[in-house]
């Protein structure tokens, strides 16, 4: 899943791609470098970013997104906001990556109700402890098992949704849908990141999909000394192969040419190992 941040403030690009035309450019350059999917997102979830306005994320999400569907790719859209979620899918998004796990309301709606009327999109569960505000100020203590956290977490989301009423009349099954993202960063400490993808294998007991985003995130940073996001793309590469090899699906990157070729060293190995 290749990254297209159309925000100024984004905490590693922001600002490159900002205008329609070079958010295209970079997503046409994505998809040749290898990008499967591509996940549009018009705004920051940096630790400390303000919100933004529901029509300021329209205006930087929908001139790229109406001509993004047209790559031949399946399109995400990063969102948590539910009308946001509905003009998207009416644009012919195919996935929504929410970093709330779909229990934002809006005006009355929730995000929920929205990705299930739709019926098909993809979903992708993030699990994000307090808000982009608050949640490096005062992440998860350090005394929790913040592997059991996540899933006590991420399984209420998803019952959540399943317990909404005509969720469950019309027995809309959503369980094929989604993927569930841990959350990397987002209220979690350095040690905290790291022991979630050491023991990334007991997230799936969950019986879902993962989703990794490790993608210059400042834990990578941390244990590096690079101090520049831009510069982390050995430890990005290296972060996604130990998050592929403990069982992720779906690999959510920055720098997709550096780590498809890391995937097909890996893929080379394996097919004479068998």
């Amino acid at each position: 899943m290749g990254i297209v941040n159309l925000t100024p403030d984004s905490f590693s690009d922001g600002g490159q791609f900002d205008s329609v035309r070079a958010a295209l450019k970079h997503a046409e350059q994505l998809i040749k470098d290898g990008a499967d999917i591509l996940d549009l997102g018009a705004e920051s979830s940096r630790p400390g970013a303000p919100p933004v306005a529901l029509d300021d994320e329209l205006a930087r999400l929908m001139p790229v997104l109406r001509e993004a569907v047209k790559l031949g790719v399946p399109i995400s859209v990063d969102t948590y906001k539910p009308k946001v979620m509905q003009a998207a899918l009416d644009a012919g998004a195919d996935i929504i990556n929410d970093i709330w796990g779909f229990r934002r309301l809006d005006a009355g709606r929730s995000a929920a109700q929205v990705v299930m009327d739709h019926g098909r999109c993809g979903l992708v569960m993030m699990h994000m402890h307090r808000d982009p505000q608050t949640m490096q100020l005062d992440p998860l203590p350090e005394s929790e098992d913040v592997v059991q956290r996540v899933k006590r977490d991420l399984l209420s989301f998803y019952e959540h949704m399943t317990q909404i009423p005509y969720r469950r009349e019309a027995q809309i099954d959503l369980k094929p849908r989604l993927l569930i993202d841990p959350g990397i960063g987002f209220g979690k400490t350095v040690a905290q990141n790291f022991a979630l993808l050491a023991r990334q294998r007991e997230l799936l007991e969950l019986g879902f999909p993962l989703l990794a985003g490790w993608s210059r995130k400042s834990s990578l940073g941390t244990v590096t000394g690079l101090h520049i996001a831009s510069e982390r793309v050995a430890a990005s590469v290296a972060a996604a192969l130990l998050a592929l090899e403990r069982g992720a699906s779906v690999l959510r990157v920055h720098d997709v040419r550096e780590t498809v070729q890391a995937l097909k060293v890996w893929q080379a190995m394996h097919q004479e190992a068998t």
